[in-house]
This record gives structure tokens, sequence and C-alpha cells, in this order.
């Protein structure tokens, strides 16, 4: 399915699963903070990628945490954003877990690295060719060391990242007001910009928003749930958007 990007005014990228294949690193950094926790809470079921997808995927890190606890009927104290990673068990917090899961997330990437999707840095190649402005939109604090570590931090001129919205007040996907940010930082209308998104969150922040087009991509999530969620257009790579195969 060929889309030319180059003919609107913006485009605008979750990056997690969208530019590079964080999102794994993401799923198996929950996964294991998650699973530690819930061995010291008796009767529960361990969690599960369906969880990631239902509860955490493309929610800024705290809200997730607490989602997914209420989900299984979890209560804990809020915290603060400083609070260690390593609480003693029945002392944790959600920030305290949400740190965690962090740290988890870092040690990986600081590991293993990370390379963008050969597709993605080659729709990013033709869009830069056409002076088409871009932006990062991500939830995630992380942003900026994936990026560099990509390799790919030159495409975007502007990057709102998890920590500029707690900065200016932004409320997190699926509200559209991070999208909405970047497209006011590129000084391009929100109703030229297009969003792309991976995760059912950011797809309903794009939704949510007045933007000219929204493009899913299924790295998971599911054609169908990605479509219901306000995606016009759905990828399984963004190298379909060229026509590649």
């Amino acid at each position: 399915m060929t889309v030319d990007l180059t003919t609107y005014g913006a485009v605008l990228f979750d990056l997690d699963g969208v530019i590079t294949p964080t999102a794994e690193v993401h799923m198996r950094a929950w996964a294991q903070m998650f699973n530690d926790f819930l061995e010291t809470r008796k009767g529960q079921a361990p969690y599960t990628d369906a969880d990631y997808f239902e509860h955490v995927d493309g929610k800024p890190r705290y809200d997730g945490v607490r989602d997914f606890l209420a989900s299984r009927g979890i209560e804990l104290p809020q915290g603060d954003p400083g609070d260690p990673a390593d609480q003693p068990v029945g002392e944790e917090t959600v920030c305290g877990l949400g740190n965690r899961k962090n740290d988890a997330f870092g040690q990986v990437l600081r590991d293993e690295g990370v390379e963008a999707y050969p597709g993605s840095r080659r729709l990013l190649d033709r869009l830069r060719e056409a002076g088409t402005p871009m932006a990062i939109v991500s939830s995630s604090k992380n942003a900026p060391d994936v990026l560099e570590t990509a390799g790919v931090t030159d495409y975007f001129s502007v990057v709102v990242h998890g920590g500029v919205a707690a900065e200016r007040g932004l409320a997190g996907k699926p509200a559209p007001d991070t999208y909405q940010e970047a497209a006011r930082e590129l000084g391009v209308e929100e109703g030229r910009s297009v969003v792309v998104e991976d995760a059912i969150n950011g797809v309903a922040a794009g939704a949510a928003g007045d933007f000219a087009l929204v493009v899913g991509v299924d790295r998971g999530a599911g054609h169908d749930a990605l479509t219901r969620a306000g995606a016009e257009v759905v990828v399984s790579d963004l190298a379909e958007l060229l026509g590649e195969a």
C-alpha cells in the first residue's frame, strides 16, 4: 500500500516499535519487573504479552504500572519519581516499580544496543530528501538515548518524550496533547500532520486530535485493534508506504 507522506506538512512518529525495535526491549523489561513483583503476591497469574498490549503499551511509565496493577485488583501508593527501584517486598510504590522497569530497560539498551528497522530508515530517508519535517513523540523518557544509540537523532528536529510531557504538563497518550505539541513545535498545522503509531493508545491519541492521517504499524497489537482505535491505514512495516513488499 503506497501512501506518499511527503504530500503532508509533517510526520509525527512514535519511536519504540515504529522506528526502532525497542518495543520488544520494553516488553521484556516490563515482563521481568511485573513477574518478579507478582511472585511476591499469592494467587496472581503471571504477567503476559496480552497484559502489555491491553494495559501498558504506549502509556507513560507510571500510568502503565498503575493500570496493570488495577487490572489485577492491586493497589499501591503512588510514591515519588525518586523512589528507589530496589524497594523491599511489601513497601513497593507505583513509581518504584516503574523505576525498576526503567533500570532493566536501560541495562538491555547498554548491553545490546539497537538499530532502526530497515524499512523505517528508508522511509525516513525519503522524507528527509523531500524536506518533510519530522518529529518523535514518545511516552518514554529514554527516547533521546534510543535515538542516539540507533544513530537516527539527526532525522528529527523535534522530540517530545515523557520527560518533556511532564515538564510541560501535557497529558500522556491516549490524549492527543503530545502529538499536538510536536506539530506546534514544528510550526505545522495539526490538520496537515500525520501520526504514525504501533500502540493502541498511541493510535487513539492520533484519532483524538485533528490530524490529517493516522497510520498504524502492526508489530503485535493487531490490525483490527489498531483500526478500531482509529488508524486509517495499517501496515506491518513502514516500507509498505513506499510501495515495497
